[in-house]
C-alpha cells in the first residue's frame, strides 16, 4: 500500500492539546494548499461546497487500540474503532469542511480542526445523506 500526500493542512493550530476534538467545535479557519499538478482534480470545487478532507494523523500514535472517549477518564475505555480518536493503528483523519474560498491550490475552509503542516491525502465531495457529525 502506498499514500501520496495531496496537500498539506496551514493552520494556527499547532498543539495537539489545545485544538479542538472536532472541527464544529472552534477550530479556526484554515488553508489546504495542494501540491502542484494536482489542480485538475479540484475542478469544480467552489465556495460553498462541502467536503470530506482526509489527513494523515501526523502526530499520532500507532500502538493505540483502546481510549476513553474524548479524553474522558471518567468514562470507561473502548476500542479506537468506536471513537474518533487521532491515536489509532492508521492514523486517517476524517474532517467535515466548508470551502470559504479558492486561490490556485490554495483551499481557505471552516471546521477543520487538523494541525498546521498536517499531511492531506484525499478529498471527497458531501453527498446527500451523509452525516459525519
Amino acid at each position: 500500500m502506498e499514500l501520496h500526500a495531496i496537500g498539506r493542512v496551514e493552520s494556527p493550530l499547532t498543539d495537539p492539546a489545545a485544538a479542538p476534538r472536532q472541527g464544529d467545535e472552534g477550530a479556526p479557519e484554515a488553508w489546504i494548499v495542494f501540491a502542484g499538478g494536482v489542480e485538475a482534480g479540484l475542478e469544480p470545487i467552489a465556495a460553498g461546497d462541502e467536503l470530506l478532507v482526509l489527513t494523515w494523523l501526523d502526530r499520532a500514535r500507532r500502538d493505540v487500540l483502546r481510549v476513553h472517549p474524548r479524553g474522558d477518564v471518567a468514562r470507561p475505555a473502548q476500542g479506537v474503532f468506536t471513537t474518533r480518536s487521532p491515536d489509532r493503528p492508521n492514523p486517517i483523519g476524517l474532517h467535515r469542511v466548508t470551502v470559504l474560498a479558492l486561490e490556485g491550490r490554495r483551499m481557505r475552509v471552516r471546521d477543520l480542526e487538523a494541525l498546521d503542516g498536517t499531511p492531506v491525502i484525499d478529498v471527497k465531495p458531501v453527498l446527500g445523506g451523509i452525516d459525519e457529525r
